[in-house]
């Protein structure tokens, strides 16, 4: 390591924020860079430990517990502290084929297995992964990896988020020419449209599909696999089919909202939002929240996510409803944590939207059938003229599943610890396997995922497969 005490000289410093008053008024990243120095004694705060439990990725009590992707985490903090980034880029590049998408999106399961937080602050690992890519990509260090040859074998990918685009990216660089299809207008999946600009811009995601097309992989949008005919010609144009469509099927309220006008949930309201405000598409099927009553239903980065979006559309107020006691959310000094969000809407309302241990009982309309109010658990009736419901997933779509003839329930059903459906050479990775999950655990699905397919084309692999 390269600063045996450093871990007892250096104290934590994450990534300054742009004031959240400041921020409210654009739709603009807010995080900023460290100072090279400041960052260096970040990575030297790594202990190095014997057994790096950052690298575990496992589930510990229904929580993830170390990184998924099983990165170098104390190799390349030493680097970090030695000022040898490129080593560190190396090694960060070996285990993470996005780490642009993970430092900004990821919860950091890695910093939860920190020793370094057992009795005091884990290292920024998240913050170290960023800056090292960012880098590099300032450096035109990150360049086009194109194979030796070409294989002869072709790959759909149906999907283009975390796992289809680890899936692409992965076999591509193995010789295989895969093509990605995507039912939206542009590629991304939920990077592009489920995640607000001002946590992950869009430009970033635009920069690796740029790099991916550049290195041989090619993506048509606008293509909704889930029509028989279009799936019967992937099976008969394609050698292998690797369905990665995430689990997007929304958790259902538990109200009836038909003939309601003005309840969406999370990921309309959010996906609506990134065309009118990124992509600058005036008519979305989500109205913008600008002048509204608006009341969120559900925690989580969704919902956190989506009071961000409504003070950046000017709500006339936002209300978050979390099912959960207060309790249950605090940390090990008593405190209640605040998000992005949260420190935003304190700034814009002076009070935290939160209100804890309350549910929604029953919905207000007017004779037209749009909605007024809510009534709560309470017996509160709250002012609302735009419910957004962020309660989760509930799993896959059926018609993609149906269309390709693969088995699935909730998700599709794969053999024991294969990726392969019940369908010969499909295979799926990502949510629509796992149910809904991290990012990361996206990325690591879609590593996996390659490997096997690698090997189903060619009798053998030399991606390594950790799961």
């Amino acid at each position: 390591m390269g600063k045996t005490t450093g871990f007892l000289e250096y104290v934590r410093k994450d990534d300054p924020t742009r004031p959240p008053e400041e921020r409210v008024g654009d739709w603009n990243e807010f995080h900023l860079a460290l100072p090279d120095a400041a960052r260096a004694q970040q990575g030297g705060r790594c202990m190095n430990c014997g057994v790096p439990y950052c690298q575990t990725g496992m589930l510990w009590e229904g929580t993830t517990f170390g990184c998924p992707l099983h990165n170098l985490i104390p190799e390349w903090n030493d680097m970090i502290f030695a000022g040898n980034r490129s080593h560190a880029l190396t090694r960060l590049l070996k285990t993470n084929n996005f780490p642009e998408f993970t430092g900004r999106v990821c919860p950091a399961p890695c910093e939860r297995a920190c020793i370094c937080g057992i009795y005091g602050s884990p290292v920024t690992v998240r913050d170290n992964e960023l800056c090292i890519i960012e880098e590099a990509f300032a450096s035109k260090a990150i360049r086009r990896r194109r194979p030796p040859q070409w294989s002869g074998r072709k790959v759909c990918v149906v999907g283009s988020g975390p796992a289809g685009l680890a899936v692409a990216d992965q076999l591509t660089h193995r010789g295989h020419s895969v093509t990605v299809v995507e039912k939206d207008e542009r590629p991304g999946g939920l990077l592009t449209y489920g995640i607000p600009n001002m946590k992950l811009p869009k430009d970033i995601v635009r920069r690796r599909v740029d790099l991916m097309t550049d290195e041989g992989v090619s993506f048509v949008c606008g293509v909704d696999a889930a029509d028989p005919r279009t799936a019967q010609r992937l099976l008969a144009e394609y050698d292998a089919v690797v369905l990665c469509c995430g689990a997007g099927k929304p958790r259902p309220l538990g109200l009836d909202t038909a003939g309601v006008s003005g309840v969406y949930y999370g990921t309309e309201y959010l996906k609506s939002a990134v065309e009118r405000h990124s992509f600058g598409k005036k008519e979305t099927a989500v109205p913008t929240a600008e002048g509204r009553d608006v009341v969120i239903i559900g925690t989580g980065d969704t919902a956190s996510d989506c009071v961000a979006t409504a003070l950046r559309q000017g709500c006339a107020a936002v209300t978050q409803l979390v099912r959960r006691p207060r309790a249950d959310y605090l940390d090990k000094t008593g405190a209640l944590p605040l998000d992005y969000a949260h420190e935003e809407a304190v700034a814009v309302t002076g009070s935290d939207p939160r209100r804890f241990g309350v549910q929604l009982q029953s919905l207000v309309t007017d004779e037209n059938g749009n909605l007024t109010a809510v009534v709560t658990t309470e017996g509160d009736t709250l002012p609302c003229s735009l419910l957004i419901a962020a309660t989760g997933f509930a799993g896959c779509r059926e018609d993609v599943c149906a269309a390709f003839g693969v088995e699935a329930d909730r998700t599709v059903r794969t053999r024991a610890g294969s990726f392969a459906t019940s369908v010969e050479k499909v295979f799926a990775a990502g949510d629509m396997r796992r149910g809904q999950s991290l990012v990361v655990w996206a990325i690591a699905e879609g590593r996996a995922a390659a490997a096997e397919v690698d090997e189903y084309l060619i009798g053998y692999t030399n991606l390594v497969r950790t799961m």
